[in-house]
């Protein structure tokens, strides 16, 4: 329930896929991807999660790539111009 409750209040499922140097090898990329419901556009927990990041992980974060898009949304509806069908 507090995850239905959540996404009325404007949560929003987001992705961040963070890159960061390998602390044994700095010139080595890692990808770490992290899904979670987060408030766009200020996005407390990511920034709550790079900032223990920062603080506690020896792997320095390189970048962080940030996708979001709403659950709860009126239903869409496109018209398609032909049908195509495969044998």
């Amino acid at each position: 329930m507090k995850e239905i409750e959540a996404i009325l209040r404007d949560n929003r499922i987001t992705t961040a896929e963070i890159l960061y140097h390998m602390p044994d090898h700095p010139t080595v990329l890692q990808s770490f991807v992290w899904q979670f419901l987060d408030i766009a556009p200020r996005f407390p927990k990511l920034r709550s999660f790079l900032d223990f990041w920062a603080r506690e992980i020896d792997g320095r974060i390189h970048s962080v790539t940030v996708a979001n898009s709403t659950l709860a949304a009126p239903a869409r509806w496109r018209h398609l111009d032909g049908v195509w069908r495969l044998q």
